[in-house]
């Protein structure tokens, strides 16, 4: 798993984006368990992840926070990007972003993406 880190601070919120290669469910579910022995990914609000895999579709995890795990395939799908499980994770605040979020979760996404050469 490849843990890019803090990647956005807004009103006491941080967000990390993390991922790894992914060809199945239980590629996923190792992945996730690993990451979330990091105690501090494991306190984390919320993991939300997603992956489109290129033998069984789309699978995604909002993990509470409503509609990231869609945002997340959006991008994925739109790059041609599959086998790749992205993990974006939030530290809630205090405050709610409202539709912030979304664009966090986008902006770490791209991130990703970027780092890993996959755009």
């Amino acid at each position: 798993m490849q843990r890019l880190g803090h990647i956005i601070t807004d009103r006491g919120s941080k967000y990390a984006v993390s991922g790894c290669e992914a060809k199945s469910r239980s590629d996923v579910d190792a992945a996730l368990k690993q990451l979330k022995r990091d105690k501090a990914y494991a306190k984390a609000t919320h993991n939300t992840w997603a992956v489109i895999l290129s033998d069984g579709g789309a699978l995604k995890s909002d993990d509470g926070e409503s509609g990231a795990g869609m945002t997340i395939i959006r991008m994925l799908d739109r790059e041609g990007v599959s086998d790749q499980l992205v993990v974006v994770t939030r530290w809630y605040g205090g405050k709610h972003l409202g539709g912030d979020r979304f664009r966090h979760v986008q902006a770490c996404v791209r991130t990703y993406l970027e780092q890993m050469d996959l755009v």
